[in-house]
């Protein structure tokens, strides 16, 4: 095999013929461009039949030959004129300078990629809970596949291993809460309904809505980035090979775990909060504890406890299955777990946020004030 670059010359029928021969590379071809250039013809026909072998470089000189000085290419075997036809194809013009797009068009197109993608999301979402569904169905008739210790293992992760930071932040928002309802109510000389702010607000609203939130930041992302990193190591589909189910085994203890625990959470995290705010009563509106506690009773109906312990368990399998979804929908490389890792936390929130106030404006209407 020749490892040198060498072409000839000759004329015949009033064509410059180049024939090529060797190994048309990027360490042969430099000093046979500057030769090329040197060249004067009106019609040139490049003869690649005793080429060796060829890079990008090689096909590169031959297609500028063919572009610049309109020659004809001949000789050329399958895989190099494959290669030719490659570079063809790249040799486009690069723009330094974007297309001017005017403004109300670049708003325009972006609002309707954004309805199309909200709209496809929610279609697969529909789709994921019916799987779901399914999955659930089957566990109903044979329970034996439901993975006990799958649940418990997300029992410690969502529940066990979230109550300190739920608690402190409740604790502290129930203080915030209380020290700005009484800057306010001071003004009127109304400071003791500091406590029924307090006690509504966090019975109601905010005990389940901030654990929902917390919940979404810390375990909705932990479950897709988990599902997400099985989905790139195609550990999900040799569970599907071998006749495991993935909604059954991955899906299913996660949802599970997570509606159960959310009520547990949310009542948890409300009582902190009251907890907070009954200290900031005691400390600096000198409402002994006592007092707090019955007025606590006295203002805080049943029915404030049952709209979040009917908030908690939806929220909450809303926040896994935004998680898992997002988790299936991983595809091509590591970074596209975190994309979806961070769209299952702002899905999980947005979607929470819009439930609550469906909720708030059905309790309203059933007479649940």
């Amino acid at each position: 095999m020749s490892v040198t670059t060498e072409f000839s010359r000759n004329v015949e029928d009033g064509h410059c013929v180049l024939r090529f021969s060797g190994n048309l590379t990027i360490l042969r071809v430099r000093k046979l461009s500057e030769q090329l250039n040197e060249i004067e013809a009106d019609r040139i026909t490049v003869d690649l039949s005793e080429v060796e072998r060829m890079d990008t470089v090689g096909a590169w000189l031959v297609h500028k030959l063919e572009r610049d000085r309109g020659a004809t290419i001949v000789g050329a075997n399958r895989e190099q004129q494959l290669l030719i036809d490659h570079v063809t194809a790249a040799d486009q013009p690069v723009k330094l300078k974007r297309d001017y797009v005017p403004p109300f068009t670049r708003v325009v197109s972006q609002l309707g990629a954004w309805t199309l993608t909200f709209l496809g999301t929610l279609k697969g979402m529909l789709g994921f809970f019916g799987a779901m569904l399914m999955a659930f169905g089957q566990i109903f008739r044979h329970p034996r596949r439901l993975r006990i210790n799958a649940v418990l293992t997300q029992f410690e992760v969502v529940g066990v291993h979230a109550l300190f930071i739920v608690g402190l932040m409740s604790f502290l928002v129930g203080i915030v809460i209380a020290q700005q309802g009484a800057v306010q109510l001071r003004q009127f000389g109304a400071e003791v309904f500091t406590v029924n702010l307090i006690g509504r607000s966090a019975v109601k609203e905010l005990g389940v809505l901030m654990t929902a939130i917390m919940v979404a930041g810390r375990s909705g992302s932990a479950f897709a980035a988990q599902l997400g990193s099985m989905k790139l190591n195609e550990e999900i589909d040799a569970m599907r090979t071998i006749g495991v189910s993935p909604m059954e085994a991955l899906v299913a203890p996660r949802v599970l775990s997570t509606v159960l625990l959310m009520p547990l959470l949310g009542f948890f995290a409300a009582m902190m909060a009251v907890l907070g705010g009954g200290i900031f009563c005691w400390l600096s509106l000198d409402i002994p504890p006592v007092t707090f506690v019955q007025r606590i009773r006295e203002v805080v109906p049943m029915t404030d406890l049952y709209q979040a312990l009917i908030k908690a368990p939806v929220f909450g399998m809303i926040i896994a299955m935004a998680g898992c979804y997002q988790g299936f929908q991983v595809e091509g490389n590591a970074e596209e777990v975190g994309l979806r890792t961070t769209t299952a936390v702002v899905q999980g929130i947005f979607m929470v946020i819009v439930l609550d106030a469906f909720f708030a404006v059905f309790f309203t209407e059933i007479g649940w004030l």
